[in-house]
């Protein structure tokens, strides 16, 4: 036990952090992701899974508990042990517009968010063969036909449904969007030729490589795996979007295994192995971690999400 927490406070110290709490881990880990095996929940929680092990000595046991889009899962959170012995991945927007579509067992503030690790930037994706070589000729061409530009995405509330509906409104076009079950099935429809762009993530840029173009990520920075993609900032568009990703705890457990639970997942993002597999990957690092941070980080990504939420007519 010593020799867990001596490695994981050197971890963290190199990102400012404070020591590791003493009861995290104590023993394996069972890390349940709330929706199917091979999307990018899971994808990030089996990369975190060696560096939990080279951390601490312990096993990260990634299991899946899928429905209503991370709602049957988030639902029985709070159910759940809350000694450290279970974690549970959360997303955003999907653990703040879910309640407010309905009863689904939870509410936003129910979930202990712990540590937010990781997002997937919001991208407009075109095949490499596209007639729109740049942002400005996509909107160019919506400008002149209004709903014609059809874009693939994935489902409805999602990041990349209220990253459209955000865009649009910025612009000033009309773009339809269809929902698809998934990033991977957005993106058959986009290589397909069932649409003419895709509201993805920079995700997909890495994965399908010359086969499309992204013509602009919603960042602040540009991506390091992609220095030619203009941000939508630098093209005159305020959009910083994307799925937000971490881990939560049952509200049943103690402030040493929350901060616990942060700090292990903190440790993991500061192993410079792991960022470079993110970032080649396609996804962006985050450190928000368990306190006023993370209350001040999700008030503000609630706001967004909730008004884009009620444009698309998602919500009331």
């Amino acid at each position: 036990m010593r020799l867990r927490t001596t490695i994981a406070t050197v971890a963290v110290a190199l990102i400012g952090g404070t020591a590791l709490a003493q009861d995290f881990p104590s023993g394996s880990v069972d890390y349940v992701i709330p929706f199917g095996p091979g999307g990018e929940s899971d994808i990030t929680a089996r990369f975190q899974q060696p560096y939990f092990e080279k951390l601490f000595g312990e096993q990260l046991v990634v299991s899946y508990q899928p429905g209503g889009g991370g709602a049957v899962g988030w639902s029985q959170l709070n159910g759940m042990a809350g000694d450290g012995s279970v974690i549970m991945g959360i997303n955003l927007p999907h653990i703040v517009v879910k309640p407010k579509q309905g009863d689904v067992g939870f509410q936003t503030e129910d979930i202990a968010a712990v540590h937010m690790f990781h997002y997937t930037p919001d991208a407009i994706v075109v095949r490499a063969d596209s007639p729109f070589q740049t942002l400005a000729d996509l909107v160019e061409h919506a400008k002149a036909n209004p709903k014609q530009v059809i874009f693939s995405g994935s489902g409805k509330g999602s990041a990349n449904h209220l990253a459209q509906v955000q865009f649009d409104a910025l612009a000033d076009i009309q773009t339809t969007y269809v929902s698809f079950k998934g990033t991977g099935a957005a993106v058959t429809a986009l290589l397909g030729g069932q649409v003419g762009a895709e509201w993805g993530y920079t995700t997909v840029g890495a994965k399908q490589g010359d086969t499309v173009r992204m013509l602009a990520v919603a960042m602040e920075e540009r991506h390091p795996a992609f220095p030619d993609v203009p941000t939508f900032r630098e093209l005159g568009y305020d959009l910083v979007s994307g799925a937000y990703r971490g881990v939560a705890v049952p509200n049943s457990a103690s402030e040493e295994v929350r901060q616990g639970v942060a700090d292990a997942i903190a440790a993991i993002n500061a192993d410079p192995d792991f960022q470079k597999q993110m970032i080649d990957g396609g996804f962006a690092l985050l450190d928000v971690s368990y306190g006023e941070a993370m209350d001040a980080f999700l008030a503000e990504k609630a706001s967004g999400y909730i008004e884009a939420a009620k444009n698309a007519g998602i919500i009331e």
